[in-house]
């Protein structure tokens, strides 16, 4: 997937992640624009959750919504 396809997929794809991380603000959404790192960076901060927290959560919700948006590094 290229870098087009990705952040044209993103625009969709983040009503989602909103609805799972609500204390993330469109502006936070429009930084990370696909960025698995960039999200779990603002996911533990937003939320105050430890990175093992919210690396199980954004896997927990990568596995209920399967893009293959996200990539595992």
């Amino acid at each position: 997937m290229n870098q087009d396809q990705i952040e044209g997929n993103w625009m969709q794809f983040k009503g989602k992640v909103k609805e799972q991380w609500g204390k993330l603000t469109d502006d936070d959404l429009d930084i990370i624009a696909g960025k698995r790192d960039q999200l779990l960076g603002r996911i533990q901060a937003r939320h105050g959750l430890a990175k093992d927290e919210a690396e199980k959560q954004l896997d927990d919700f990568q596995e209920r919504n399967p893009t293959g948006f996200f990539e595992r590094y």
